[in-house]
């Protein structure tokens, strides 16, 4: 059974950094992708930053540049360096797994995803 668990998360200002952690277990494939989305408060939950077994790695327009995500395979961590953090980045963050479409984890509304429990992050301007 796939287990994710979030850490990490926070209060910061404007213009800080945060990194979240998510450690999986359960993982029987060698081709999967994981993922980061968040949801704020009355909105809908959107996709963050992903990240296939290969290394290939995608990002959200409003995280490129600043957000970096990353797996530590030994330790089955993700990894995600958030830097030059926004008010606009307060939210609900989760980690999430995808073991079955062999997909990249870019859709926050895909149905078969395995999902950590929530970190939440808030930033004050």
């Amino acid at each position: 059974q796939v287990q994710l668990l979030e850490s990490g998360g926070g209060s910061v200002q404007a213009g800080g950094s945060l990194r979240l952690s998510c450690v999986s277990s359960g993982f029987t494939r060698s081709r999967f992708c994981m993922g980061w989305f968040r949801q704020a408060l009355g909105k809908e939950r959107e996709w963050v930053a992903s990240i296939v077994s290969d290394g290939k790695t995608n990002y959200a327009g409003s995280v490129k540049g600043r957000f970096t995500i990353s797996r530590d395979s030994a330790k089955n961590t993700l990894y995600l360096e958030m830097n030059s953090l926004k008010p606009e980045d307060t939210a609900l963050y989760y980690c999430a797994a995808d073991l079955v479409s062999g997909g990249e984890c870019t859709s926050a509304t895909y149905p078969d995803y395995t999902w950590g429990q929530g970190t939440q992050v808030t930033v004050s301007s």
